[in-house]
């Protein structure tokens, strides 16, 4: 899942990962921000595999574009 972050006019970074409509999150790094969108995908595709619904076919988990 491809993951797209920039950085705010305020500083603050934000993560959003457009394959789960969502899923994006801020943080006062750019890690952070990273960390915190890649725990919340794997828990929201968790929460999908749960209750039987359809995930994004994953070819690898996470991407960062340079």
């Amino acid at each position: 899942m491809r993951i797209e972050i920039e950085r705010e006019d305020d500083g603050r970074w934000i993560a959003e990962i457009p394959d789960l409509p969502g899923v994006l999150a801020y943080g006062r790094t750019r890690e952070e921000a990273l960390a915190k969108a890649k725990a919340l995908a794997l828990r929201v595709l968790a929460d999908r595999l749960d209750h039987g619904e359809q995930i994004p076919e994953l070819g690898q988990i996470f991407a960062v574009p340079a």
